[in-house]
């Protein structure tokens, strides 16, 4: 995950013109629906019923960021609480997790506080929650502030903590007081190491101290990984401070990876949320996932060599 050499040329990769028409035009076929699951609510709905069907709840994102338009944000709000009615309509157990840049803070924070609003009271009409994503480090704080403000209407949102960065332990202290619903990552965003770990064994170490922490205290926590040891840590972790096996924490995979990890964690009888991800704005979710382990680019390149 932290070769930043190799992160750092596939994610220079993502910014090539070419590479960006090549993989946007091919990538479903040679393998991006793995990560994707298409391109529109049609193509996803299935897909999140069928993860229902094999014991997994479902954190569903609308893929984008960084909006710079007022009306496309307008329309991006509008499609999330379609899709929470959707899921209210048919039973499917599923939550929304956003970006505020998808949603206009690159705009006006006001603008993504008032759609993030839409989308929290879609979400609670149907007993839905929603999760604000945490992205490049300038979004920290407007976005524990804009989290801040919706708790002061709302109970059923959330926010997420990246383990990379050293102010996270910080960030989670100032805001256990409101019993937070959040999601524990260890980060996909390249930062400098003035801010941030750049060893694997420091984000790792720092990713368990975040969740020992979020589990001793009151709310609710997702516990967003996909090493098997943390995941084993967090059920001894569990066990020894008798905290029920639902109803305080979930473990949550990306879709297309740790298939047989997500399958025996369901079996063991544990809460399970599978990260499905779906829009016409893939590729640079795509080359994330590439870039985190080289385990996900050996897979999309052989899919393309076997069939070229």
């Amino acid at each position: 995950m932290f070769d930043r050499p190799l992160r750092s040329a596939i994610l220079a990769a993502a910014d090539s013109t070419l590479v960006r028409r090549a993989v946007t035009r091919y990538g479903m076929r040679l393998g991006a629906g793995r990560f994707v699951a298409g391109e529109s609510a049609a193509e996803f709905l299935p897909v999140a019923r069928d993860a229902n069907a094999r014991g997994f709840a479902v954190a569903a994102t609308i893929l984008g960021e960084s909006v710079r338009q007022r009306d496309e944000t307008l329309e991006i709000t509008s499609e999330y609480c379609d899709l929470l009615r959707a899921f209210a309509a048919d039973g499917t157990d599923a939550n929304v997790a956003f970006k505020l840049t998808h949603v206009g803070l690159d705009i006006d924070p006001e603008l993504a506080f008032e759609n993030a609003s839409r989308i929290a009271a879609a979400a609670r009409d149907g007993g839905a929650t929603i999760r604000m994503d945490m992205e490049q480090s300038r979004c920290v704080d407007p976005t524990l502030a804009i989290y801040r403000r919706l708790r002061e209407t709302f109970d059923n949102v959330g926010f997420v903590l990246q383990s990379y960065l050293y102010r996270s332990r910080d960030d989670l202290l100032a805001a256990l007081p409101l019993e937070p619903n959040l999601r524990i990552v260890k980060g996909a965003y390249l930062e400098p190491p003035s801010i941030a770990y750049a060893k694997k064994s420091d984000v790792d170490r720092n990713y368990v101290e975040l969740m020992e922490l979020a589990l001793s205290q009151e709310g609710y926590t997702a516990i967003a990984t996909h090493d098997p040891k943390i995941v084993e840590h967090a059920i001894a972790f569990a066990r020894r401070h008798a905290l029920p096996e639902r109803g305080r924490f979930e473990f949550q995979l990306l879709y297309g990876i740790a298939g047989p990890l997500a399958r025996s964690l369901v079996e063991r009888g544990y809460r399970v949320r599978l990260s499905i991800p779906y829009g016409r704005f893939w590729f640079p979710y795509l080359m994330r996932r590439l870039a985190e382990r080289p385990a996900n680019l050996a897979f999309f390149l052989r899919g393309a060599f076997a069939r070229a």
